[in-house]
């Protein structure tokens, strides 16, 4: 019997995914004083009295800088550790929060929003047919309630109180849970009143513990009061040619939506650390909420649409999908670059962050007018960044049980010759395929090949699936093939090919 007949149960090993460029951090720093050039010329063309910014590589605030003023009546720079209100980039703070508190036993994301916050069992939805509303439709933005920009801004020193009795009067639904993303900011304060029921805590002082003092985020804060007044950035509105100063909200409930004031130094630490749950990985956990949780949140939940004509605004035509995980926004364009992150808005204030995580990049700014729009300078920012560093993905490495079907598969090209004895393949393989026919299509294609001079790495699409060339003097030839879900794993299926060089 063949030596491949009885195959033992072995750990597979599964390489972390690594970056094939080694020069890539050059490339980076050269495009360094591009971005910052296009920052400081976009910060003066939306009327920004302030504006900052942080480019995040690898878990580290690789550059960061700033132009004009956090307060303008005191001639005060806007710089890195100038502390501006993030608003809706909070939202992901609150996510974070509440899939601590899953990850530990203490609710559901399935779990009915009435359970924490009766009033939720007096609600009146569009038809009668409607579920009822969950802590998950909360988080993804489809629990029905209607799109509640700029009502909500102004609600973020609503008391748990007012709250309450809002909720108990009656809500209007624009829609029925589950059929649709629409944003509200009243989702994400209610799920800030589910953390203070279930963790017995203010949502505030939850965040504080939980969240901002492990990842060393001590340039944080909730109500402006509380930020020395050196660095508090004030807010802006551009009127009649004109800045003028915006009052500044206090913090109350609605601060689960967008109520986080912090420097582009701190806020570098929440970056690194979602930059950290990729790729996933068996080193120990170090963060405030496990990395697999970390993914889940980043992950596209609830569909927002997708724009077949987008352009990015170098003019490039690349189809863009977009959806919403959990406090954070996903996209993948047609390159299949995915990007995650979240802007912010409020009256006196505008910014946004987003990672690349499948390329180690990420970015952030902070600017102080009202609404600033800063999600084309991001989107350009990233865009310009991964192409002037010819920016690649993490490259997935083989498996070890891949590596090792791919050794024993090309042992029996082209013949096939006891290839039902080896033991590689699974059970249909052979009921799937002809073992004369694969000999005859792998004999044609090796002759029409050449003589075989070097046998390329292998490919993987992911731990049991992948590809390999086959280098002929003629032609070259590409081999692909799946394995089984088995504890030993095995070919299910095959294919082979001409490659053209």
């Amino acid at each position: 019997m063949n030596a491949f007949a009885q195959l033992k149960s072995t750990s597979i090993t599964y390489p972390e995914p690594v970056f094939a460029d080694t020069a890539r951090m050059t490339k980076i720093r050269r495009a360094l004083p591009v971005l910052d050039g296009m920052y400081k010329k976009y910060a003066t063309a939306m009327h920004a009295p302030g504006f900052v910014y942080g480019v995040m590589v690898d878990g580290q605030l690789l550059a960061s800088g700033g132009t004009g003023y956090a307060n303008i009546e005191q001639k005060t720079p806007a710089t890195p550790q100038s502390a501006f209100r993030i608003a809706s980039m909070t939202k992901s703070f609150t996510a974070m929060a509440i899939l601590k508190l899953r990850d530990a036993g203490k609710l559901r994301l399935d779990d009915p929003v009435s359970r924490y916050v009766p009033g939720f069992k007096k609600q009146h939805f569009p038809t009668a047919d409607a579920p009822v509303v969950t802590i998950r439709h909360l988080l993804t933005h489809a629990a029905g309630l209607p799109e509640d920009n700029p009502w909500g801004d102004r609600q973020l020193a609503m008391s748990d109180a007012q709250l309450v009795d809002f909720i108990n009067n009656g809500l209007s639904y624009s829609n029925n849970p589950g059929v649709t993303y629409e944003y509200s900011n009243l989702g994400f304060i209610t799920l800030g009143y589910i953390i203070r029921k279930v963790s017995g805590k203010p949502y505030q002082q939850y965040i504080n513990e939980n969240i901002l003092k492990p990842l060393g985020m001590t340039q944080t804060y909730w109500d402006y009061g509380q930020v020395p007044p050196t660095q508090l950035a004030h807010g802006y509105r551009w009127l009649e040619e004109q800045w003028v100063e915006q009052p500044m909200l206090h913090d109350g409930a609605g601060g689960a939506m967008g109520g986080l004031i912090t420097t582009m130094e701190d806020f570098g630490k929440y970056m690194a650390f979602y930059q950290s749950a990729w790729p996933a990985s068996s080193a120990p956990e170090k963060g405030p909420l496990k990395r697999s949780s970390l993914r889940e949140i980043q992950y596209p939940s609830n569909l927002i649409g997708q724009n077949a004509q987008y352009k990015y605004p170098s003019g490039r035509a690349c189809s863009l999908m977009a959806a919403y995980g959990y406090g954070i926004r996903w996209s993948k364009d047609c390159e299949n670059r995915v990007t995650v992150g979240h802007s912010g808005g409020l009256p006196g204030f505008g910014s946004n962050w987003a990672i690349l995580p499948d390329y180690g990049i990420g970015l952030a700014c902070f600017a102080n007018v009202t609404y600033a729009p800063t999600s084309p300078i991001m989107i350009r920012m990233l865009d310009t960044l991964a192409t002037l560093a010819d920016l690649k993905p993490r490259q997935l490495r083989p498996s070890s049980v891949l590596n090792e079907r791919k050794a024993q598969l090309v042992k029996l090209l082209p013949s096939w010759n006891e290839a039902e004895a080896s033991g590689i393949f699974a059970e249909n393989f052979f009921l799937d395929y002809s073992t004369s026919s694969l000999r005859k299509e792998a004999t044609t294609l090796f002759e029409q090949a050449g003589k075989i001079v070097r046998v390329g790495e292998l490919v993987p699409q992911n731990g049991l699936r992948g590809s390999f060339l086959l280098e002929g003097e003629k032609k070259n030839l590409e081999v692909s093939f799946t394995l089984t879900p088995d504890q030993v794993p095995r070919i299910q299926a095959y294919y082979i090919r001409e490659k053209k060089k």
